[in-house]
């Protein structure tokens, strides 16, 4: 293959002509209609989230499990194996090598499962994703362990025949998917050293902050202006709404396409800013995917890079740019604008009441120096859990005895507030929690590399001109794709590898200083 020039996608259009390439024009054919196929899939799983009366629920699952089965007929078409090997040995420029390799990487990933899995997952996800709506208030563990053991049964078998032709464990063969080329080793190595200085950390911020009385924003808080207020931000902060939109689900998150980016988020009328801070979060990543390289859409190599450089975007601009006190600053005449004056919004209790450190059960709400604990606690479990050290039934104990060790705070009998709370595990997502606080990591080093290409970067900020942050944004991840590994774009982006460190140095100069 031609390694020659090294393209950028603006000198690339993603259309190939040449007879030489015929094989790879097949595969770009066929990913393109596979994109076509999950763009539905996409905008029927938020309907789905946000929009179904609850009796669409037994059809809806079917209908999304069908598309899921004819992806996966499309993409393990023994034709498919036949092109990527003849594709191989064509003429391809780099930047069609590199689509090559994820189109390989998705096809190798398919072919390990049978065509009844894929339905028999997928259904058991949407049936324990629905229940799991309302079990959840109701704190019925007991309803919602039965649903989540069919999850967690077809998790498993999947998981064997990964690990089987990928010569790992079962957790690993998972985490590959979320995570290319990362493993529990590499996490375990990762965590551990967040084991050793996170808990004195945490401690350290706690007491400092335990002697500086705050001031609680006094509700109600009209969801109508909560909603006004982040439609707002998002605008500040970027987001096309000529290509996405703003909802409310049970859970936030950002689902749709890059052409149709949808977010939701959900409001507390006696709380304030978990909504907003929410939606910032989902704006993040919301950003990444309206950004992605749009001469390639529909080809694997325009998806975003994985799940962790995904939440480095959404951590990016929730924690070390939305939590910064410039931009906190910045916020404030908003937020007065719609919910009046009150003590809580003089600026330097603003401020400390957005950065304050107070561990809790919830993930979604947790302060930055807490959550590590949450996600590393949930990482521990499911690892266990697929490699079939532990049962369902053996989770809230768990649960309830790292959350003591880790946050001092006890879950027994609390399922609704405890092992309940994530969607995640619902649909078989297992794998996906690491990506949380390695996504942390990186967002903090890539926040320090911004920093040192943008000297003025905090004056920018605190004028409310985030356009050169964006820029350097888009410029070393957004339009990427998937073009090159993640150890490759941190490493560009940056100029090393990923480092705990600089998570651990901005959570100390925040919180410590």
């Amino acid at each position: 293959m031609n390694q020659g020039k090294l393209l950028t996608f603006a000198e690339h259009d993603g259309n190939t002509t040449m007879s030489n390439k015929s094989h790879y024009q097949q595969l770009t054919r066929t990913f393109q209609r596979l994109s076509r196929f999950s763009h539905l899939s996409a905008i029927a799983s938020w309907d789905m989230f946000t929009m179904m009366p609850p009796g669409g629920s037994t059809a809806r699952g079917e209908a999304l499990a069908e598309l899921n089965v004819l992806e996966h007929q499309l993409l393990t078409d023994p034709k498919v194996a036949q092109w990527i090997a003849a594709a191989g040995q064509e003429d391809l420029n780099d930047v069609e090598q590199a689509n090559l390799r994820e189109m390989a990487r998705r096809h190798h990933q398919a072919a390990l499962l049978p065509e009844s899995l894929v339905e028999a997952k997928s259904l058991a996800g949407s049936r324990c994703e629905h229940a799991w709506r309302s079990q959840r208030p109701a704190n019925d563990w007991q309803g919602f362990a039965q649903n989540l053991k069919e999850v967690v049964k077809y998790s498993r078998e999947e998981a064997k025949l990964r690990a089987e032709a990928k010569g790992c464990s079962p957790y690993d063969a998972l985490l590959d998917i979320f995570e290319p080329d990362m493993t529990s080793a590499q996490l375990d190595v990762l965590f551990a050293d967040v084991k050793t200085w996170l808990p004195d950390l945490l401690n350290r911020a706690v007491s400092k902050q335990s002697h500086q009385p705050l001031i609680a924003p006094v509700g109600p808080f009209p969801t109508a202006l909560q909603r006004e207020l982040g439609l707002e931000t998002m605008s500040q902060l970027g987001f096309d709404f000529n290509a996405g939109r703003l909802d409310i689900s049970a859970h936030p998150f950002c689902g749709g396409v890059p052409e149709d980016v949808r977010i939701t988020t959900r409001y507390d009328e006696n709380e304030l800013l978990s909504a907003l801070f929410g939606v910032i979060h989902e704006t993040g990543h919301a950003r990444y995917e309206q950004n992605l390289p749009h001469a390639w859409q529909g080809q694997p190599i325009a998806f975003a890079r994985s799940t962790a450089i995904h939440e480095s975007q959404s951590l990016f601009f929730e924690m070390q740019l939305g939590r910064s006190t410039a931009f906190l600053k910045r916020l404030i005449p908003a937020v007065k604008r719609h919910f009046g004056d009150q003590p809580a919004f003089e600026e330097a209790n603003f401020i400390a009441w957005n950065q304050r450190v107070k561990p809790g059960f919830i993930r979604v709400d947790a302060d930055e120096v807490s959550y590590p604990a949450h996600v590393i606690l949930r990482y521990d479990i499911e690892q266990a859990l697929i490699n079939g050290d532990i049962e369902v039934d053996d989770i809230p104990a768990l649960w309830d005895e790292k959350m003591q060790a880790w946050l001092g705070l006890s879950t027994v009998g609390d399922y609704r507030n405890g092992c309940m709370q994530d969607i995640h595990w619902t649909d078989g997502g297992f794998g996906y929690f690491p990506s949380y606080t390695l996504g942390a990591m990186y967002a903090a080093q890539l926040f320090s590399a911004a920093r040192r290409a943008l000297p003025d970067l905090h004056n920018q900020i605190a004028q409310g001109d985030l356009s050169a942050l964006f820029d350097w944004l888009r410029q070393n991840i957004w339009q990427h794709g998937s073009r090159f590994t993640t150890a490759q774009l941190i490493a560009q982006a940056t100029g090393e590898p990923l480092s705990s460190r600089y998570f651990r140095a901005h959570l100390e100069s925040r919180y410590l200083s």
